[in-house]
């Protein structure tokens, strides 16, 4: 929580967008969605950022807005408390296990303007086809894009939802075993045994020579 200059709380300090910024490489509107959708959920649950898992999320995607929902919630992928099932939605659901709330988040299609030629451009600038003045438009439309996201009512980006569910498990620590191929750690969950020895993933789908980068 943070504190004004009388001493009085008004409210959590999240991470600011362009902490965030730092954090993902770059802004862009992908990341401005996760920071909306990370902010209301803190803001709906009321939680602050928890130190283990007592906060979970599943995120229906792996596109940019996670790692601004990884930055505001404190919900990470090495803690265990942040659950990627790529399913190509723009949506991510959060479970508090101290209240036993949770909410579902999902982004909506909020008609932003020039959507269809910013994908456009996309491709040629990716593509590395684009014109400079083809390239230096896509990056204005996508600057803007990105302020409206930031600043636009939560009510035309957002559909917040809550429902009755449980959260995922936590996560399990594992004890390290030495593959009997690779002569690798590996964590015991992660073996299998293969012509009755106990071998990693990598060197059972490669067989006795498995490629090592």
């Amino acid at each position: 929580m943070c504190e004004n200059h009388e001493g009085a709380r008004s409210g959590p300090a999240y991470p600011t967008f362009d902490e965030c910024v730092r954090f993902h490489g770059h802004s862009c509107p992908g990341l401005a969605t996760g920071y909306r959708v990370a902010t209301a959920a803190m803001r709906t649950l009321g939680v602050d950022r928890p130190y283990d898992e007592e906060l979970v999320c599943v995120a229906e995607t792996d596109a940019c807005g996670v790692d601004a929902v990884q930055m505001v919630t404190g919900c990470t992928a090495g803690k265990g408390n942040l659950v990627i099932r790529d399913w190509g939605k723009h949506a991510f659901s959060f479970f508090s296990r101290e209240s036993g709330r949770a909410i579902r988040i999902l982004v909506k299609n909020s008609g932003i303007s020039g959507r269809s030629a910013i994908d456009d451009l996309r491709k040629k600038v990716f593509s590395g086809t684009a014109t400079p003045d083809e390239e230096a438009t896509f990056r204005g439309m996508m600057a803007e894009t990105t302020r409206y996201l930031l600043s636009a009512p939560e009510s035309n980006l957002l559909e917040i939802r809550e429902f009755t569910g449980k959260p995922p498990e936590k996560a399990r620590i594992f004890a390290s075993v030495v593959c009997e191929v690779c002569n690798e750690p590996v964590a015991d969950a992660r073996t299998k045994i293969v012509g009755g020895r106990r071998v990693c993933i990598p060197c059972s789908l490669a067989g006795e020579s498995p490629e090592r980068p």
